[in-house]
């Protein structure tokens, strides 16, 4: 099992064994600290022969010489210091995490000639450090070349030096905690379906309590009473029985509305009669991942004790094509009253979704609700995996969302709504049918579960080629990526805080 880095934050001194990390801006020279661990002046001699200039992540790695104090040197780039964003200094966190990742002892000098770093900018290196760290390797028996893995192996331990190490210890806090949630999302996406079910879900859910998180978990039975038919069509073809999980963390004043996170959870998705094709059905364990994004948001925002009203709700199921579930042609009814005809039954996710929002809509009186999804592949096709498809009913929150994600790295791109579309899915049995036609399947998926929202401001993430076999990145080596706690967390953070 990999065990993650831990972190000290001190003041700045010389480094004295392991890896010594020192950073340059573009332009930039080594600080004068540098010295201290080459008494044979091969930094310099290095810099030149590799016309390193501070590029970001550019990095020279030297053997230490004779008579240093430490085994390696690295000198990495910052880049231009004036346009660096926090997701930069993350990015840069993962890339020294990657060249140092066999050392034992890391000290890195977060000092760095011409460029104040911040206590922000240094907990938001060490976050990058440790989200790149992390591997799921839970059921792997041996290692990568091929030995046993250790019972019991050592944590890497890193110093992180700067002349604000107080101020730093308090914001890597706050990253820490984020970091965590992320790293449960990741770890939520990753399982294999026949380990985390409906009911095993709801469960680790129901684990955060322990950070204060106050969770209630509503069975089979619960959401028959409420009317949640469109939820439990989905459900009724698993001998697994589904569950909704609602989690409430209470930071905000009292009489503040909440705001609201809605997450889809279908923990395997065979597609149901309309069964998928078999190559690659293997990935449809992670078509829980806005419900793994929703959950890893909550521990983010209870670690990091976030002065909010914020509510999770999170829709279990699995979809199974038994001789009990439902048809293509079946009608169901919704929580809200509405009539579905089911046209595929592959086109679960929103009928999840739709009793989950209005359940949210009716309870708890949100100022906003998001949900996530990894719902269509059509918006493969329109975005590919660097940007999650964003729908929106209300601008100022498109707008919030997408500011949030240009500076987190967890980046939206709004797409088009409107009558034309929704028309496209109007049926001649019932209110409404699941799926339009092939054309615009994405938007369709969005008008749908708009109709279930009402005059709550509502965005709608479709993040299935952010969440899941999405590139690698500096600070994710993972299948499961995490999308989306960075990027709702620093939502609240930059406007539904007291």
């Amino acid at each position: 099992m990999t065990v993650h880095p831990t972190f000290t934050f001190a003041k700045s001194t010389a480094p004295k064994k392991g890896a010594a990390v020192f950073l340059v801006a573009k332009g930039g020279k080594p600080p004068a600290m540098a010295e201290e661990v080459d008494p044979s002046g091969v930094i310099a001699k290095a810099i030149d022969i590799s016309k390193f200039d501070g590029k970001a992540k550019s990095v020279v790695d030297i053997v230490a010489p004779a008579g240093s104090p430490v085994d390696r040197i690295l000198i990495v780039g910052i880049g231009d210091a004036d346009a660096i964003k926090p997701s930069d200094w993350t990015a840069l966190g993962g890339t020294v995490r990657a060249k140092t990742a066999s050392e034992k002892n890391v000290s890195v000098l977060l000092e760095c000639d011409g460029v104040d770093i911040s206590p922000e900018a240094a907990a938001d290196f060490a976050q990058g450090m440790l989200l790149r760290a992390y591997d799921f390797d839970k059921y792997k028996t041996v290692k990568k070349d091929g030995d046993e893995k250790d019972e019991k192996p050592s944590a890497q331990k890193v110093t992180l030096m700067s002349d604000k190490s107080s101020a730093c210890k308090k914001a890597w806090q706050t990253a820490e905690g984020i970091a965590r949630g992320i790293m449960l999302a990741r770890d939520l996406v990753n399982e294999p379906a026949n380990i985390l079910g409906p009911v095993e879900f709801a469960a680790r859910a129901e684990a955060l309590s322990a950070l204060g998180v106050e969770v209630e978990i509503l069975t089979e039975k619960e959401m028959k009473k409420l009317g949640m038919g469109a939820l439990l069509g989905v459900a009724q073809g698993s001998v697994r029985p589904p569950r909704l999980a609602v989690m409430h963390w209470k930071g905000g004043k009292a009489k503040d509305k909440p705001v609201a996170f809605i997450g889809k959870g279908v923990v395997f998705d065979t597609g149901g009669i309309s069964i998928k094709p078999a190559g690659g059905m293997e990935d449809m364990k992670g078509d829980m991942g806005g419900a793994a994004a929703v959950t890893g948001l909550m521990h983010a925002l209870a670690a990091r004790k976030a002065k909010a009203n914020v509510i999770g709700i999170i829709g279990l199921v699995e979809n199974m094509p038994d001789g009990n579930a439902q048809r293509p042609g079946d009608i169901v009814t919704s929580m809200s009253g509405q009539t579905i005809e089911v046209i595929n039954t592959d086109a679960e996710g929103r009928l999840v979704l739709c009793d989950a929002l209005w359940y949210c809509k009716e309870t708890y009186k949100p100022k906003f609700m998001i949900n996530l999804a990894t719902l269509t592949g059509a918006i493969l096709i329109a975005l590919g995996q660097n940007r999650a498809g964003m729908f929106a009913n209300d601008d100022e929150l498109a707008d919030q969302l997408f500011e949030a994600g240009e500076v987190t790295g967890d980046r939206v791109w709004r797409m088009p709504m409107g009558p034309e579309y929704d028309k496209m899915i109007d049926s001649r049995f019932a209110d409404m049918k699941n799926v339009g036609s092939r054309h615009a399947g994405s938007i369709t998926a969005a008008q749908f579960l708009k109709r279930f929202v009402g005059d709550v401001p509502w965005s709608h993430l479709d993040i299935a080629g952010t969440a899941m076999a999405s590139p690698a990145s500096d600070t994710n080596q993972s299948w499961g990526s995490g999308y989306g706690v960075r990027l709702l967390d620093r939502l609240v953070a930059d406007h539904y805080e007291g």
